[in-house]
């Protein structure tokens, strides 16, 4: 199957104001479960205001946040799928720079000195666009993340000594997320990246923290962590917007790669309750829109 890229582009425009307007169905669901067992009054009516704006939001084709983020387009591309590399990205971004043009959006993305402002969501490296591949023949899935400065502030990196092993992992993450209180908009998904190198332990935790809820790690013993780690961090009392209860994250989520024998590296990276996403996929029949 070809793909062709002026399809390309039109879809990354949609997906990129699609994931600002409509909420994933799972993140509303994590909602419902938070609710039923938040005990304390001002965090129930902390959740109960949030959904209401997330509703008010959706029912009015308006912005689930201000905050239109970091663009990061995930694209995944099957084995018999025929594409220009070099002219997919580039559809890509100018999909991302009509999104913020005709929309039209505000614009989040300024040079890292000058902080000059293109108004097109896009500059040096922005968006950020990741490749990888599928065993799945005919199918090209896009993925669309904005990810707000709240939660991408909120981000840590520790290369943990292997002696103190699992223990450090656990102590980070509470520590970060303590750090964290009511600055990443809670109640948040917090991704915990594990092994690797460093660059590719915080790449694990970006990918950890835009998973949908009710995702497990592939990993038995991983999943363990992300367990015990959700229920330790819904018992520290930062609660909804820092305000306090129960519902201080979604879940914990933890993506894990093999590490070198004199390293233990952890990385935290969390998304707010507006967990924003959207996907696209690419089949002999069409194009089919999800989350």
């Amino acid at each position: 199957m070809k793909i062709d890229l002026l399809d390309v582009e039109e879809v990354s425009k949609t997906l990129y104001i699609r994931a600002l307007k409509v909420l994933p169905p799972d993140i509303k669901r994590g909602f419902d479960e938070l609710v039923r067992s938040e005990t304390n009054p001002t965090g129930q009516a902390v959740l109960q205001t949030m959904i209401k704006n997330i509703t008010v939001a959706e029912d009015t084709d308006n912005l689930l946040c201000q905050d239109t983020g970091i663009p990061i387009y995930n694209v995944t591309i099957g084995r018999e799928i025929e594409y220009d590399g070099y002219g997919l990205k580039q559809a890509i971004r100018a999909g991302c720079a009509r999104a913020t043009r005709e929309y039209p959006l505000r614009s989040s993305v300024v040079h890292t000195l000058t902080r000059a402002n293109e108004h097109t969501s896009c500059g040096q490296g922005i968006p950020v666009i990741h490749i990888d591949f599928s065993d799945e023949s005919e199918k090209l899935v896009i993925e669309m993340i904005p990810k707000g400065s709240g939660s991408e502030n909120n981000s840590w990196l520790k290369m943990a000594l292997p002696s103190e092993g699992i223990n450090a992992i656990k102590s980070f993450v509470i520590d970060c997320v303590l750090e964290a209180g009511g600055k990443t908009c809670p109640p948040t998904i917090v991704g915990v990246g594990i092994g690797g190198t460093a660059d590719l332990c915080v790449h694990l935790a970006k990918q950890a923290a835009t998973r949908a809820l009710g995702t497990h790690a592939d990993d038995a013993q991983v999943a363990q962590l992300e367990s015990a780690l959700s229920a330790a961090v819904n018992q520290l009392g930062v609660g909804a917007q820092g305000l306090g209860g129960d519902s201080t994250a979604f879940a914990v989520h933890v993506e894990s790669a093999a590490t070198h024998i004199t390293m233990n590296p952890v990385a935290v990276n969390m998304q707010c309750h507006s967990a924003r996403r959207a996907t696209a996929t690419f089949t002999p029949a069409g194009v089919h829109y999800g989350f």
